[in-house]
């Protein structure tokens, strides 16, 4: 793994929870929303992590390597990038920070989704303060317990398998409005 100093982070907020979920789903990032980054805005471009999709990509709790919540080699994390961003699907273990995040998820006491990346040459473009990302090296995503940096990713609790049509309407309502 790349030193802390040299690997960049980007953070999104909007949890939607559902108590009796094992997994979680939404965006870790996504495009053309702005980040303000203080002396900079920086945006996404579509397609920006094309490139990493096919690399060992870690999800981990607040960027804590000593959390790691699933890992797309193992398939316990699924990432895809579709028109909206990088969608994200992860199984989350029987863990104490596995448990954790369900809880805190299910009251809504989460952040958000952050992703940790490094730019490779040429992978960015500037014009004055405004960073446009255009292509990244994604190491990893993560849960985070704090304030994000980019307003527009979402994330959801989802169970295996509703238990009835009712309960199947409601969840469909949380999954919709998590895409708003």
């Amino acid at each position: 793994m790349m030193a802390a100093a040299q690997l960049e982070r980007r953070a999104f907020s909007e949890f939607r929870a559902d108590p009796s979920a094992r997994k979680l789903e939404g965006y870790a990032a996504t495009f053309g929303s702005e980040a303000n980054l203080g002396s900079i805005v920086e945006t996404i471009e579509p397609g920006a992590f094309r490139a990493s999709l096919a690399g060992d990509i870690l999800a981990l709790m607040d960027h804590d390597q000593a959390l790691v919540l699933g890992r797309t080699r193992s398939g316990t994390l699924r990432l895809s990038e579709d028109t909206r961003g990088l969608a994200f699907s992860l199984d989350l273990p029987d863990t104490q920070a596995g448990r954790d995040v369900l809880a805190l998820a299910a009251r809504g006491d989460l952040g958000g989704m952050s992703f940790g990346f490094q730019v490779p040459k040429g992978g960015d473009q500037w014009s004055g303060n405004r960073r446009s990302l255009q292509s990244v090296k994604l190491f990893e995503i993560s849960v985070v317990s704090a304030w994000p940096a980019y307003p527009d990713t979402s994330l959801a609790l989802r169970s295996r398998a509703p238990a009835d049509d009712r309960e199947r309407r409601r969840r469909a309502i949380i999954i919709a409005e998590a895409q708003l």
